[in-house]
């Protein structure tokens, strides 16, 4: 099994549910779902993933990454 596909497939689908609401708004739930959900061996190797040029992440995950690194990056 491919690991990042999985989560690249995870993060997507947590962007498509959210992808109705408005475009700050989902960017900001999508980030509060991974941040809360996930434990910090899926968020690190998502943070990587888009490191690394995030093909195939929604841009509604990219743009929540982005929060993710910002000041709580720290308890990822």
């Amino acid at each position: 099994m491919d690991t990042t596909r999985e989560l690249i497939r995870m993060a997507n689908q947590i962007a498509g549910y959210f992808q109705s609401y408005p475009q700050d708004e989902a960017v900001t739930e999508t980030a509060g779902h991974i941040r809360a959900f996930w434990e910090p061996r899926m968020r690190q190797r998502l943070l990587d993933h888009t490191a690394a040029g995030g093909e195939g992440l929604h841009e509604i995950v990219t743009q929540a990454v982005e929060r993710l690194r910002g000041p709580v990056a720290g308890s990822v």
